[in-house]
């Protein structure tokens, strides 16, 4: 394989751009696959020319306000990018590693001191040894010269406040070019810095015979060298959190290095306040509220260099001449300093998120005032992940608040991340990816879409493996079953119910009242966020109160060629449903719906894309409806239940008895028993008086109502008490069995709490059942 050194900077640069344009566009045509609806002619790239200019603004305006300046600090360096990355792009991982303690001779060579380290390569680069200055242990050796081993090198006792007299021997190295806090410490007195790595992860010049070895064969070449020396004291296991490149996984390294920064503090204060104040809300704000201000609150000036090829170049540019440094956005005919002509441009690019924190206003044409920018700007809503919410949000929302003077969007919506079954994040590496390409052409793009949003609850991640694509392919096909249903029984199809308001049944009552609810209960879910929860709040009134009930109410009158009103008033008012669903449901599943409206639509409605969002009507909604449709339902379950239970044949029709206790529900029974009779298989209820006893029938009680099934002549009675009598002993003696086990000190002692947990929730339903 070609590196970028070998093929230089603008071969490089070429090959990267006709790898855009051979891939770039397999995104787009995969958002398209999946169902986005988005105005394609506005697609914009960060590397577009109007974004550069952007780009190029923003540095040179914070550039000449002070708050973007070149310093030689410490960074995080990865050795395989070979560049700088921002503290936000070092992902840390809790590893098992060593310790090492390390003899110190002091120049005297009378005593040492010892010195605990996790990576004793970079011991080559000490330029001092730190203690507390109130750690009696070592005050007397404060200010005087020790012998950095393997280099024979004196470096000084010093006394510093921040070295933890706790950790390890209380006595620490300091190496201020490859640690933060070293470098801090070194700064406060005045120590040289040695840098001990080149830019490749090997060792330079600095480390005498370590030179060009890589930084971690020279940690065991040290080791080595310190046990023949008598200088290796202990090793130790040591758990500690080791920092690594978000892009390959590279141990990161600390490097003193010149670059260029970004202040923060003064642009992140503003960013807070409008959190704080509630002008922008993250959702679920509970989570990320105190993350962001957190975030905020303690934020370090940004590393925005990058020694890369591929992107966009910094805009300064250096006299030859005199060395003056200029930023522009093309280079300086002359230098205001000396008149030169002659310039270099500096070759680092800047960080990727440097364009990407300008999006929301770069793509409407700034700096320029124009007309899609006072239009769109700020814009509703961001959705996006909460693995970039410092990489991206919290940099938006500064740069909106300095640029434009107004927050970039009114809300935050942070989803959760899909990571494989077992909870693994998604990688290459891992290889435990789902191609979405692939979900879509097994199970159709509303099955996947559908299936996501189901599995994502307020910004929870999900844990996802293909066999959950299953239940939105089930959902896709009830829906088109129940188009399927309905176009059977339909000449035309016309949704004008309230033509035929007089001749509503209790069914067509409750079903339009349970239609209300919901379009509230998924319009509200919606407003506060709650996605999954609105679309589980549209699928459970379309499977299991539109499929499971009304559809089924309704067959006997759609087929009633002896009442036309009843059969009109039940298709208009199973389209006009059917049709709401379709526009409920479009957000989440938009090809179906699309195609199911286009075959139900009136003429002069268009497309479900344009279509009004369902609103609400109070006349519709009927609290008595549902309260009888209730109390029905329930009848039709028990006996439904006792249907199972008693193995009653699907094909007998069973007598129903029920001790009348109430004018109302008794009325309930007769006003509406078609559907019972319809949906339970049983006769017309018969209502028997309170005392009155019903031998050989199995009993339910509704509401306090008790109901009765006779089972003579529906099934074998002898055989029933054999199988029940069968069960109660089967049952006896696992209730007995689980009251034993629960009652054993030893097993509750020993027993995971999960399983006497289960144990318990057995020895419940065992009970209940007997």
């Amino acid at each position: 394989h070609q590196s970028r050194f070998d093929l230089g900077r603008e071969a490089f640069v070429e090959r990267v751009w006709e790898w855009k344009e051979q891939y770039g566009n397999r995104i787009i045509f995969q958002l398209k696959k999946m169902g986005c609806s988005c105005d394609w002619r506005r697609e914009r790239f960060t590397m577009d020319e109007g974004l550069s200019r952007a780009v190029q603004e923003v540095f040179i305006r914070l550039y000449e306000k002070g708050y973007i300046y070149r310093g030689r600090y410490i960074i995080n360096w990865c050795p395989r990018c070979r560049t700088a990355l921002s503290d936000e792009e070092v992902e840390y991982h809790e590893q098992t590693g060593r310790l090492w303690t390390i003899k110190y001779p002091l120049k005297d060579g009378k005593n040492y001191l010892m010195v605990a380290t996790t990576r004793p390569e970079t011991m080559l680069g000490d330029t001092a040894v730190a203690v507390h200055p109130e750690d009696s242990r070592y005050q007397q050796y404060i200010g005087k010269p020790v012998i950095l081993p393997l280099m024979d090198r004196e470096i000084p006792v010093i006394a510093d406040r921040q070295v933890d007299p706790e950790f390890g021997t209380g006595a620490v190295k300091v190496t201020p070019a490859h640690d933060p806090n070293d470098f801090e410490i070194g700064n406060r007195h005045r120590l040289p810095a040695v840098n001990i790595l080149n830019g490749d992860g090997t060792l330079n010049e600095n480390v005498g015979k370590y030179a060009g070895l890589d930084r971690f064969e020279a940690r065991k070449q040290v080791v080595r060298d310190l046990e023949k020396e008598g200088l290796l004291v202990k090793i130790e296991e040591h758990h500690h959190s080791v920092g690594h490149c978000h892009r390959c996984d590279t141990v990161v390294e600390p490097w003193l290095s010149e670059q260029w920064f970004v202040k923060m503090k003064d642009l992140a204060k503003p960013a807070m306040e409008v959190v704080q104040d509630g002008r922008l809300t993250f959702h679920p704000a509970e989570r990320w509220f105190k993350t962001y201000i957190n975030w905020l609150e303690n934020i370090r000036d940004w590393c925005i260099s990058r020694q890369l090829w591929w992107g966009h170049r910094i805009p300064v540019y250096y006299c030859l001449e005199c060395d003056e440094v200029v930023a522009a956005h093309q280079e300086p005919e002359k230098c205001p300093n000396c008149d030169g002509h002659h310039w270099k441009q500096d070759d680092d690019v800047l960080d990727t998120w440097f364009s990407s924190w300008l999006w929301p206003f770069s793509t409407l044409g700034w700096p320029d005032e124009n007309e899609d920018l006072r239009y769109f700007y700020p814009t509703d809503l961001l959705v996006t992940g909460p693995d970039i919410i410092f990489f991206w949000v919290a940099r938006m929302i500064m740069a909106g608040m300095e640029f434009m003077n107004d927050i970039p969007f009114k809300d935050v919506y942070l989803n959760g991340i899909i990571r494989d079954q077992i909870g693994r994040k998604m990688s290459k590496s891992l290889g435990n990816g789902i191609d979405p390409l692939d979900v879509i052409e097994k199970y159709s793009a509303d099955a996947m879409r559908y299936t996501l949003i189901m599995l994502s609850s307020e910004g929870q991640d999900i844990n996802l493996s293909e066999s959950h694509f299953e239940m939105g392919r089930n959902f896709s096909n009830k829906i088109w079953n129940a188009y399927r249903f309905l176009a059977m029984n339909l000449d035309t199809p016309s949704d004008n119910f309230s033509d035929y308001r007089k001749h509503y049944e209790l069914a067509d009552r409750w079903i339009l009242s349970r239609l209300q609810r919901t379009i509230n209960d998924v319009t509200r879910n919606l407003d506060n966020f709650r996605i999954n929860d609105s679309l589980t709040a549209v699928y459970h009134f379309f499977w299991h109160e539109f499929c499971d009930w009304y559809l089924e109410l309704i067959k006997p009158r759609l087929s009633d060629e002896n009442s036309e009103d009843s059969r009109e008033t039940a298709r208009t008012i199973a389209v006009h449903v059917m049709k709401s669903c379709m526009n409920l449901l479009h957000p989440y599943i938009p090809f179906i719906t699309e195609e199911i409206w286009m075959r139900l639509k009136n003429s002069d409605e268009g497309s479900i894309v344009i279509s009004s969002w369902p609103e609400s009507e109070s006349v519709l909604k009927n609290d008595e409806a549902e309260r009888e449709m209730v109390f029905i339902q329930q009848v039709i379950a028990a006996i439904r239940n006792i249907r199972s239970e008693m193995n009653v044949p699907p094909g007998k029709v069973a007598d129903l008895k029920f001790k009348e206790d109430s004018d109302i529900r008794g009325r309930i029974l007769k006003q509406h028993s078609r559907y019972i009779e319809q949906l339970a298989r049983v006769n017309a209820p018969e209502a028997v008086k309170k005392d009155q006893k019903i031998s050989a029938a199995a009993m339910t009680v509704v509401e306090n109502m008790e109901f009765f099934v006779p089972l003579s002549g529906l099934i074998d009675l002898e055989v029933e008490k054999a199988r029940l009598s069968k069960e109660i002993n089967r049952l006896e003696s696992q209730v007995n069995a689980l009251e034993k086990k629960l009652l054993n000190e030893q097993y509750l002692a020993k027993a995971p709490r999960q399983v006497i947990s289960q144990d318990k929730e057995k020895l419940k339903n065992f009970s209940e059942k007997l």
